[in-house]
């Protein structure tokens, strides 16, 4: 069983075995939690994703997928990038982005990793309501079958952090 845990921080100081980055399907950094993990892990994350780039996803990772790499000048000792959705009221894309958890998970007992930190995937500039992103990711994590000891979500913000809350205790 999974101890889902939520804390207020940076998952870039997160003290884990595993980072989820929630990445672009570039790999190539950008904005958000993506930037911040490229920024503070260093060149090595960027070289690994390179090299993603030129041999398995030539064409970048698929919305809803997830690979590692070393996790550079992190704490951790990989990231695994999975990339979320877009939101939009036209389409409902809750499976997708429930997809990233699932895959995260399955990524990081590849790994052997015990302890993973995700942020809320697709909740920044991507749009996703923070309440309906929060429920995805808490009830995708507990139902998912996994060897990880503890999934820690690390909510940038108090309201992040209330809508996690939220969901966990109701």
């Amino acid at each position: 069983m999974t101890d889902i845990v939520l804390v207020r921080g940076d998952i870039t100081e997160a003290d884990v075995d595993a980072v989820v980055n929630a990445a672009n399907s570039s790999l190539l950094g950008g904005g958000g939690v993506d930037g911040a993990i490229h920024r503070r892990g260093g060149p090595t994350i960027l070289a690994e994703c390179r090299e993603l780039r030129a041999t398995r996803y030539p064409d970048g990772l698929p919305t809803g997928q997830a690979v590692a790499t070393t996790a550079g000048d992190l704490p951790a000792r990989w990231v695994i990038h999975t990339v979320g959705p877009v939101f939009t009221q036209r389409e409902d894309r809750s499976a997708l982005l429930a997809s990233c958890y699932r895959e995260s998970l399955r990524v990081a007992d590849e790994l052997g990793a015990a302890t993973v930190a995700f942020p809320a995937v697709s909740a920044g500039i991507y749009g996703w309501p923070m309440d309906d992103a929060a429920r995805i990711a808490i009830s995708t994590v507990a139902a998912t079958p996994t060897d990880v000891r503890e999934a820690r979500f690390v909510l940038f913000n108090d309201e992040a952090l209330a809508a996690f809350e939220r969901v966990r205790s109701g």
